[in-house]
């Protein structure tokens, strides 16, 4: 069989397990006699162990197999879950990622773990990994028993027949001594691979031990067999040695003058060759490794796709959306009735077919989120802190392309509330407060864009002490910090090299702050937004877009110029009279249904002179918003809504003002995307 054709599939089924592991193991911390729980988390170990076995990746499959003995003994009320108990788990399964990740990467997925397989091994026997002294005891007990096994291996009549006749045709019979490695785990394993060598070499007609004492695993570290065949030792010695853990063979010749009549010995019909049963019962063995993925399957009506077939799906997609806009130009300037009706006709399965595309392309934020509660454990272990992480709204969906990119800035922010929000328990008790922190992380959608927001319970952001830093620093004037208000206060933690930390730890204070997490998010196209009290604590908003690839915009013309307003920041157009416009602190404002909303002229913003009739009587306003924000843009006609396909402007232009890429319009044309978000202050 040839593996490779499975790697991508065990690989997503890998990291599904391991995320499985790392979640149930969390729980398990909070409840430690819940049994259902460590039931899952036993599946799931059996569940990678069979599939790494089967693939042949035997490291993996041996840390597996030991972790699954510690969590056989807690199922069976042999073994009590303690923090250190879960601390060496949670290490195994460490190593197990990275050996994961090693594979992904077309590695070996080989990695040593003999430290971590001893504290476990300890575990089993119910000692504490952290006594130096038990530890290397046990570290240092190898099994090293060799047996002589040729010395008890005897022949029947039939079976010294049987090799009497087989030399008299050309044969020859070896008796073939194999030692498996000391810490050898899946020894059955081994045996049914070294058996499939022999047979494709020849006739199996003997072992020892018994095939039901293979089967049970009731022997050590060696194993004989008896064969019949052609090929020379040296040939069979290379054969054997290429199969992971053997340690050693050492093959001779059958002599038959040594060997003792067996007395009562079975008949040819009563012995259990493995030519006969070795398949079916060592097979049936080694099957049962993954028993339990067979049995617990369901059937899926589901596949999985390479998310690059995707984006080449979208990518093709986008030229068709490009196209049905050149269309309905055509269609337009012919003004043929069943031109029309067709253009129209392909614009509604357009719609739909990008529905379809667009959703194919969602991700549950979960996918991101999950792995937190594991690291927020280990920091707030780290920092001596106390804290409880709860995620609210995980099922929401995020483009896949977005979902890859907002895991790391997230990170940050995470490490930043846990490290500078959360205080020390002392601390927290000092203040009044309950000595476990808070921290919410929560995700959820609102028009065209998803929200993240990192709400801590913490000490907040002290804004003098962020002005006196931003200062001392040059990134603002004294004068500039005197007009600040609290949230752009807040905000100069995100300016590059700014930290408050007064000392250097793993967590903070390296050079790498929220700036990557600012500029990493408006690269998504997005925005972040700062809200703290001091004593109270702090809340980082992230909103993001839910696709980035394509987007319904209203068309607008200002002069000669043709610009694009994404239609999720839109929430009314209208035409007003020039004399209902007002001014407030110097600045053009409308009345809007009872709120004062200031007016931005796009003509202003950017520049543009040729084509405009300032004189006009009327003006034609589009209502954006921006959160809780909101403000008129002045245009000078409204074209009409149209879907678009959202393009870079590239790495020279990324810096420009208000604008958010371009798109190319069904006459040819190329019309710039009105960043709403940077309009609104």
């Amino acid at each position: 069989m040839d593996v490779n054709h499975y790697l991508e599939v065990f690989i997503d089924e890998s990291k599904e397990h391991l995320q499985s592991l790392n979640q149930n193991l969390l729980i398990l911390e909070k409840n430690p006699k819940d049994l259902e729980v460590v039931n899952k988390i036993f599946r799931a170990a059996h569940t990678l162990k069979g599939m790494s076995a089967t693939m042949g990746y035997s490291d993996l499959a041996n840390l597996t197999h030991i972790m699954e003995n510690v969590l056989d003994g807690i199922r069976n009320k042999q073994i009590v879950v303690t923090t250190v108990l879960l601390d060496v788990v949670f290490l195994a399964v460490d190593d197990l990622e990275t050996m994961v990740d090693s594979i992904e990467s077309g590695g070996d997925g080989k990695k040593d773990v003999a430290d971590v397989i001893a504290k476990l091994q300890l575990l089993e026997k119910g000692l504490d990994p952290e006594k130096d002294q038990a530890f290397q005891e046990v570290a240092a007990t190898v099994t090293n028993e060799k047996n002589n096994l040729a010395d008890q291996l005897q022949y029947d009549q039939y079976e010294k027949t049987v090799i009497e006749q087989s030399r008299e045709q050309g044969h020859e019979c070896y008796e073939i001594q194999v030692s498996l490695m000391p810490d050898c785990l899946l020894k059955t394993a081994r045996v049914f691979m070294v058996f499939e060598v022999l047979e494709k070499s020849g006739d199996v007609i003997k072992s020892l031990p018994t095939v039901e004492q293979l089967e049970e695993e009731q022997f050590e570290s060696q194993f004989i067999a008896t064969l019949i065949t052609k090929e020379s030792e040296a040939d069979l010695v290379k054969k054997i040695m290429k199969i992971s853990e053997i340690e050693s063979v050492n093959i001779q010749a059958v002599d038959l003058t040594q060997s003792k009549r067996v007395e009562d010995s079975p008949t040819k019909e009563e012995q259990p060759t493995l030519e006969s049963g070795k398949k079916n019962k060592l097979e049936a063995k080694n099957n049962k490794e993954t028993a339990d993925k067979k049995q617990t399957k369901t059937v899926s009506k589901t596949i999985r796709v390479n998310i690059d077939r995707l984006d080449i799906l979208m990518n093709l997609f986008e030229e068709l959306v490009i196209d049905k806009g050149r269309l309905e130009q055509i269609s337009q300037d012919i003004n043929h009735a069943d031109l029309h009706e067709t253009v129209e006709r392909m614009s509604r399965i357009s719609s739909d077919l990008q529905n379809i595309i667009l959703n194919m392309r969602m991700v549950p934020v979960e996918t991101v989120f999950n792995r937190f509660p594991r690291m927020v454990r280990q920091l707030a272990k780290d920092l001596n802190k106390q804290l409880e992480l709860h995620i609210i709204g995980a099922e929401t969906e995020l483009d896949r392309t977005v979902i890859d990119e907002i895991g790391d800035p997230i990170v940050h922010l995470l490490r930043n509330a846990i490290d500078h929000g959360i205080e020390s328990p002392e601390a927290r008790r000092a203040n009044g407060k309950s000595e476990t922190g808070t921290i919410h992380l929560k995700a959820y959608h609102s028009g065209n864009h998803v929200f993240i927001e990192i709400d801590d319970d913490g000490a907040g952001i002290n804004r003098h002490k962020v002005i006196d830093k931003a200062i001392s620093k040059g990134i603002i004037s004294q004068s500039e910090a005197e007009l600040m208000t609290d949230e752009e206060a807040f905000e100069l933690i995100m300016a590059p090299g700014f930290s408050t930390a007064d000392t250097i730890s793993d967590v903070s204070g390296r050079g790498v702050g929220l700036d990557v997490v600012k500029s990493t998010i408006q690269s998504l196209g997005g925005t972040i937004s700062i809200q703290s009290t001091e004593g109270k604590g702090s809340k980082f908003s992230i909103q993001l877009p839910l696709t980035l690839s394509i987007i319904s915009a209203l068309l607008v013309e200002v002069g000669a110029e043709k610009y694009a307003i994404p239609l999720s920041s839109i929430i009314e157009t209208a035409i007003i009279k020039t004399s209902d416009i007002m001014t407030a602190h110097n600045q053009p404002v409308i009345d809007f249904r009872g709120s004062v909303v200031p007016l931005v002229s796009l003509q202003e913003v950017f520049h543009i002179e040729d084509g405009i009739d300032n004189e006009s009587e009327f003006v034609s306003i589009v209502i954006v918003r921006k959160a809780e924000k909101m403000a008129a843009l002045a245009v000078e006609s409204f074209i009409g809504q149209q879907e678009i396909v959202l393009k870079s402007l590239g790495n020279y232009l990324a810096e420009v003002f208000a604008i958010s890429g371009a798109t190319i319009l069904g006459d040819g044309q190329v019309a710039l995307i009105v960043d709403c978000n940077a309009l609104i202050k």
